[in-house]
């Protein structure tokens, strides 16, 4: 059996908290999550999503600082565990965890970017899949990555798992939000995170609810703090980030209603009536057909005239926007445009 491409996949996520029992409450209110004792290890609770293990809950280890607070820990597959941890090294990053074996797991380490987010690589012993198209219900559907360096840490994870930066959107005063992927699928984005902002550079995952909104409605009675209220983002989904009754970071995504978006089939018309036949015309006098073709010809150039006179507006508007770059392209074709007219002119 051919096994499963896992590389550049976020196949795990985990959260480490104080409070295991007040996080399996508020994740199974939140997401709908069935939290369960693992088999191999009953100290370890597995979250599943329609019988589907997604996410795993356990205690902060006694051996860490007491100051290291709750926080969610993303997995990122790779089949090479230790060339990876190695590769990562050698690109500025660091290892928090040596690469170790995981009965029932598979084999993982913890590691450190080079502007100091965590996170970790595996290789799952279980991988499934990726589904395609709109990830379901109480998956994750998005991996933000705020950092000091976006384009550095960009770089670090592309050398390592082979993604690509899909587009960079100018955010305006927050600058750039760059979005990467994996043959041609968006995993996540990358931005710097704000000066004032004490936390240092960390991964957010998001999970997919069937409504931003109403989760946001509940989120006080559930004992969590909204940090971004619901907001439209690019491509008609709804986001809200938030922190978990322990402090976690966390963000929910809710896409829009296929079958709002979907076009609805047309109803088929009744067959018409076959026609009578009609009697053979009478040829018009060329004097009236001369003077239709005139006004058609007319009426043909005006709707040509408005049809150019929009490109041209539009096509102002790119060019404000465009870049240098775009605005040279546009200029030669343009040049080249009116040299060609001017040949066909002189023949």
């Amino acid at each position: 059996m051919e096994a499963v491409d896992v590389r550049g996949r976020f196949v795990w996520h985990e959260l480490m908290t104080r409070d295991v029992p007040g996080a399996k409450k508020f994740y199974s209110g939140l997401m709908g999550w069935k939290a369960q004792p693992w088999p191999l290890d009953p100290t370890y609770t597995v979250c599943h999503a329609a019988d589907v293990p997604v996410a795993g809950i356990m205690e902060i280890p006694a051996d860490l600082p007491a100051e290291v607070p709750a926080h969610w820990l993303q997995y990122i597959g790779t089949r090479d565990v230790d060339g990876i941890a190695d590769a990562a090294v050698r690109a500025g990053g660091s290892v928090v965890k040596a690469p170790a074996d995981m009965a029932g797991a598979g084999r993982y380490a913890v590691l450190k970017d080079p502007q100091g987010a965590l996170f970790a690589i595996i290789d799952p012993e279980n991988a499934r899949a990726e589904s395609t198209g709109i990830p379901p219900l109480g998956t994750f559907s998005w991996h933000e990555l705020a950092t000091s360096d976006n384009e550095a840490a960009f770089a670090f994870y592309s050398g390592l798992f082979g993604w690509d930066a899909i587009t960079r959107m100018d955010m305006g005063p927050t600058g750039i939000y760059l979005v990467f992927g994996q043959n041609g699928v968006q995993r996540g984005g990358m931005y710097i995170k704000p000066p004032d902002w004490p936390a240092p550079p960390n991964w957010m995952p998001y999970a997919h609810v069937p409504s931003v909104d109403a989760s946001a409605a509940n989120l006080e009675s559930l004992g969590a703090t909204c940090l971004v209220e619901p907001m439209d983002v690019p491509g008609g989904s709804r986001i809200s980030s938030l922190t978990d009754p322990a402090g976690a970071p966390f963000a929910i995504h809710s896409f829009p209603d296929a079958s709002m978006a979907a076009p609805k089939p047309k109803a088929k018309s009744a067959p018409k009536p076959k026609a009578k036949a009609k009697a053979k015309a009478v040829p018009k006098p060329k004097a009236k057909l001369a003077v239709r073709a005139k006004k058609k010809a007319k009426a043909a150039r005006k709707t040509i005239t408005k049809l150019v006179r929009k490109v041209a507006r539009k096509g102002a508007k790119v060019l404000k926007k465009a870049t240098a770059k775009s605005k040279a392209r546009v200029k030669a074709r343009v040049s080249k445009a009116k040299k060609a007219k001017v040949a066909r002119r002189k023949k």
